[in-house]
């Protein structure tokens, strides 16, 4: 055999033995693995035009493009699959992979869920009370709580919203007295509050208020903040705001996630998922500044819209009704002391805290914008 053809038998066998290779790769053999994606099924507590689905898909975003196609979460508006107020039953029984929402829409499963979404937080901002929730044990107890309810749930908080306003009502509110027998819209232990006040308390969904108040069903209602309050259409129906209150001043929102599904993620996907959590709760604060303030000004220019300063004597009326309520609320349910004690213990160290150590920003905007143009 010449060494021309040694050369040409020499280069057969090695192209045999290529495809060969790659033969088996394709059967059975596989030398690089393709990644599958997992795909869940979300819904939010709110209609899509609401500033909190759009917090929610900006979650699903970050998941989505965090794990390079491996995970893809899609979700839906309140309604589309069932009624804002189901989601945590359908998100445990797996008719939705998970939701979007706020703790104290749980209420009536146990009053002290609503514990990390209304009332004053013994002085501790939305911010703080994250801070207790992973770091003083906030988290354990919830979860505790959603497992003696035999929800297959997994629990994410994140997201600290601006304190709340009252309300919105036909005339401003002066006094406490001024609050007694009006027809009004609030969820959580707030019910408890403002019904300790002598209001006349119906918990609608978010997308339910403005018609209610239009149709004379209700005299007065809360939400959430100047954008969802703008595009809900409030300013359709009533012209006064009444800015500041402790019944929810320090809320948070919550990502679900049915624990049977989570818990079949792998590790990357699960710390994806927590890390786009923290993200998103950083840009959640830092949108909701930039949106928040432009409806309250445009309210103001273009609506007719008149805000006013939840008197005193109101906010101090709130603080005694809140006593009464936690106090009847620990007597008759130990979860509930257990973690109203929890929150308060976190509270008093860390409060005090921001309260010695931050600076008064009023004083700084009143020295460079009061009376100024």
């Amino acid at each position: 055999m010449t060494d021309s053809a040694k050369k040409n038998k020499r280069r057969d066998f090695i192209k045999g033995a290529t495809a060969t290779a790659v033969g088996a790769s394709a059967v059975g053999f596989p030398m690089i693995a393709t990644a599958q994606t997992t795909s869940l099924r979300f819904q939010s507590t709110w209609p899509s035009k609401d500033i909190f689905h759009e917090y929610a898909v900006d979650f699903s975003k970050k998941v989505n493009e965090m794990s390079g196609g491996k995970l893809k979460i899609e979700v839906l508006p309140a309604g589309a699959v069932v009624k804002a107020f189901d989601l945590l039953d359908a998100v445990s029984k797996g008719t939705l992979d998970g939701g979007h929402g706020v703790v104290a829409y749980w209420y009536g499963k146990n009053p002290a869920v609503a514990l990390w979404g209304s009332g004053p937080a013994f002085g501790m901002d939305a911010n703080m009370m994250l801070a207790w929730h992973y770091y003083g044990g906030g988290k354990e107890l919830l979860d505790d709580i959603y497992k003696s309810l035999n929800l297959d749930v997994e629990s994410l908080l994140y997201g600290p919203m601006p304190t709340q306003p009252l309300g919105w009502f036909k005339k401003p509110v002066t006094k406490p007295e001024d609050l007694k027998g009006l027809k009004f819209r609030t969820v959580g232990l707030s019910i408890d509050v403002f019904t300790k006040m002598g209001v006349a308390v119906n918990a609608l969904p978010g997308g339910e208020i403005v018609p209610a108040m239009d149709r004379g069903l209700l005299d007065a209602a809360e939400f959430n903040n100047a954008s969802s309050d703008r595009l809900l259409g409030f300013p359709d129906v009533s012209k006064v705001c009444m800015l500041q209150s402790f019944h929810q001043a320090s809320e948070q929102f919550e990502i679900l996630f049915n624990k049977t599904k989570y818990n079949s993620l792998s590790p990357e996907l699960k710390s994806i998922i927590k890390h786009a959590a923290e993200a998103s709760s950083a840009e959640m604060s830092w949108k909701a500044i930039d949106r928040y303030s432009k409806d309250y000004q445009e309210m103001q220019s273009k609506q007719g819209v008149k805000f006013y300063k939840t008197p005193d004597s109101v906010l101090k009326a709130q603080l005694k009704a809140w006593d009464e309520v936690t106090k009847a609320k620990s007597a008759e349910n130990p979860t509930f002391k257990k973690v109203f004690e929890s929150m308060r213990d976190f509270a008093k160290r860390t409060a005090k805290w921001q309260n010695d150590t931050t600076v008064d920003y009023k004083m700084a905007y009143n020295h460079f914008f009061a009376g100024k143009k």
